[in-house]
C-alpha cells in the first residue's frame, strides 16, 4: 500500500463522493465539482490537516495504472483543538467497495498514526464514526480505541486512544516496515509513505 501526499485527483474523488453509502458512512453532503476542488485546495493548504491517499501498491508499483487509477480512498488527521496541539482526529475512508475487509484501511489507519506520532507529534488520537459504520467502529476498537462518547442527535460515536509509551511501540513495531519518501524520490512526486505489503 502507498500513502501519498499528492494532489488528489479531484474528479475521482468527486466520482467516490456522488455514492450515497459513502456520503452516509462519512456524513458528507454531495458538492459540485467546483466545491470540491475548493475543498481539496483549502484541505492542501490548511496547515490543522494532513491528508494522504490510499493507493493500491501492487497496480501502482507495476505501472498497471495512473495515480487515478490505483486510488483506493483516503487517510486524515485534522489538529481540531487549538488548545492542544497533540489531539489529533483520525479518519479513514476506503471508497472502493471491492478493496473494503481486505485490511487497506486498518493498514492505512495504522501508517497514518505512526506518521502523526513521529511526525505531528499527535499523543491522543480521536475517531467520530457513524453509528451505523459498525465495520469502522470495530476496526478502531480493535486497535486500542476505546468508546468515550455517542451523540445521539449526529447519530456518532466517539472513539479514543491516548498513546503511552507501549501503546507508542506497539504502534512503531507495527510500521516498522514502512519507508517514508521524499517528494524528489521515484513516482512519490508529492511525497508519502510505501509499504510493499
Amino acid at each position: 500500500m502507498v500513502l501519498s501526499r499528492q494532489s488528489c485527483r479531484i474528479s475521482r474523488y468527486h466520482e467516490w463522493m456522488q455514492s450515497e453509502e459513502l456520503q452516509r458512512l462519512t456524513a458528507s453532503e454531495p458538492l459540485s465539482l467546483e466545491q470540491e476542488y475548493e475543498m481539496q485546495r483549502s484541505w492542501r493548504d490548511d496547515a490543522d490537516k494532513c491528508t494522504f491517499i490510499v493507493l493500491d501498491t501492487e497496480r501502482w508499483s507495476e505501472q498497471a495504472c495512473g495515480d487515478e487509477d490505483c486510488m483506493v480512498g483516503d487517510v486524515n488527521i485534522f489538529l481540531t483543538d487549538p488548545e492542544d496541539p497533540t489531539l489529533g482526529e483520525i479518519e479513514i475512508m476506503i471508497a472502493e467497495p471491492s478493496y473494503r475487509g481486505r485490511g487497506f484501511g486498518k493498514e492505512a489507519t495504522l501508517m497514518m498514526m505512526s506518521y502523526g506520532v513521529t511526525e505531528l507529534g499527535i499523543t491522543k488520537f480521536e475517531a467520530k464514526i457513524g453509528q451505523e459504520n459498525e465495520a469502522s467502529i470495530c476496526m478502531f476498537k480493535k486497535l486500542n480505541f476505546k468508546e468515550v462518547s455517542v451523540n445521539s442527535v449526529f447519530q456518532e460515536v466517539t472513539l479514543r486512544l491516548d498513546v503511552t509509551d507501549q501503546e507508542r511501540q506497539w504502534l512503531l513495531e507495527q510500521t516498522k516496515h514502512v519507508k517514508k519518501k521524499s517528494y524528489t524520490e521515484e513516482k512519490l512526486p508529492a511525497g508519502g509513505l510505501e509499504t510493499d505489503r
